[in-house]
């Protein structure tokens, strides 16, 4: 069975680089899931968790900022400005992160995404678990 390889890149690091048997990321229209023998596809990313099977079945969970995905050949390519592991990431830290955004303000738009990107990182931690 043919196989993907992913590398999910950071704007200052590749985070992870492996075979998958598959892929899930929330790009602008929803959440896209990529199997072997995708077509080929470009799309933008918005903060969210990013979930790589590994063909070990070993299940990798990462919170990503907006970015791009890249789906070509069998080769999955993420970039996002930040991108952790869930196992990289401080649980209480990321809860302290959202705390200090909510107090920021909503109508701002550096607050929202600073929102958005501290419940990311507590999505991945706590789904990986």
């Amino acid at each position: 069975m043919a196989s993907l390889r992913v590398e999910l890149v950071a704007a200052d690091r590749l985070v992870w680089s492996g075979d998958a048997k598959r892929v899930i990321a929330r790009t602008v229209e929803g959440d896209v899931g990529i199997l072997p023998n995708h077509a080929p596809m470009l799309s933008l990313m918005i903060s969210g968790v990013v979930d790589i099977q590994t063909p070990d079945e070993e299940t990798l969970v990462a919170a990503v900022d907006a970015g791009f995905l890249s789906v070509a050949e069998n080769r999955v390519s993420i970039l996002a400005e930040r991108a952790d592991l869930s196992h990289d990431i401080d649980l209480e830290q990321a809860r302290a992160e959202l705390e200090r955004a909510h107090a920021a303000g909503e109508n701002d738009d550096e607050a929202t995404a600073a929102v958005r990107q501290a419940e990311a990182r507590i999505r991945a931690v706590e789904r990986a678990r």
